[in-house]
């Protein structure tokens, strides 16, 4: 499934990026290195990968601040992004998806482990997905076009979150438990159970506590 997609890798250690390329060409993945955010903005540009593994910890822009960017560049918006790094604190972690992350995995990491979570990434995102629309109450939700309506006013929410509000409106008064959640937003990604709690407080901030409910013990509703 590798011959026809390519990545970038961004990491400010050239031993890392040579080692990782290494491995990467061997499984014939067209491959482009970067060794800091602002290089690695400019090459995504030009390059137009599939995937961009980035490290967090960099000089002069940050691997959040790069991936933020990026998500900000309309020819880049489908773009899978996954960071390397060797930070396991949790901030950081949710600072990454905030970001607009897809995946996240700490170092060290053995190279097939590392592809094969690629080659995961990059299957799912080829399964076409059926976009619509849902409205409910004073919630219009349109995944297609990524867009959020609250009260006929446009709400932004970070893409984790707004997955996250679309996914639980797709079945009104139906109880999420947390492992489906974490199953179907964060795929194969580690994440703990506050990495819900907060993606769940930063939506209750953005369109009210109303709709959303806790099931203490079990998970998440969305109530008319």
């Amino acid at each position: 499934m590798s011959e026809s997609y390519k990545i970038l890798l961004v990491d400010d250690e050239k031993d890392i990026l040579e080692f990782l390329s290494y491995n990467l060409k061997k499984e014939s993945f067209i491959v482009r290195t970067a060794l800091n955010g602002e290089l690695a903005i400019e090459e995504a540009k030009k390059f137009h990968p599939d995937l961009i593994i980035l490290d967090v910890m960099m000089p002069e822009m940050d691997g959040i601040t790069t991936c933020a960017e990026i998500r900000k560049i309309s020819d880049l918006e489908s773009v899978l992004i996954l960071f390397l790094t060797a930070r396991s604190e949790e901030y950081s972690e949710l600072a990454g998806f905030d970001a607009g992350a897809d995946d996240y995995v700490t170092k060290p990491i053995k190279p097939k482990l590392l592809i094969s979570r690629i080659k995961a990434l990059l299957k799912r995102n080829n399964k076409k997905e059926i976009e619509s629309n849902i409205k409910i109450a004073d919630i219009n939700i349109d995944k297609s076009k990524h867009l959020l309506l609250y009260k006929n006013e446009e709400v932004h929410l970070a893409k984790k979150e707004f997955n996250l509000l679309y996914y639980l409106m797709t079945i009104p008064g139906r109880v999420f438990t947390r492992q489906e959640i974490i199953a179907e937003i964060w795929k194969d990604a580690f994440v703990g159970d506050r990495t819900i709690d907060v993606h769940i407080r930063k939506i209750r901030e953005k369109i009210g506590s109303h709709h959303i409910k806790t099931i203490k013990g079990v998970g998440y509703k969305f109530d008319i």
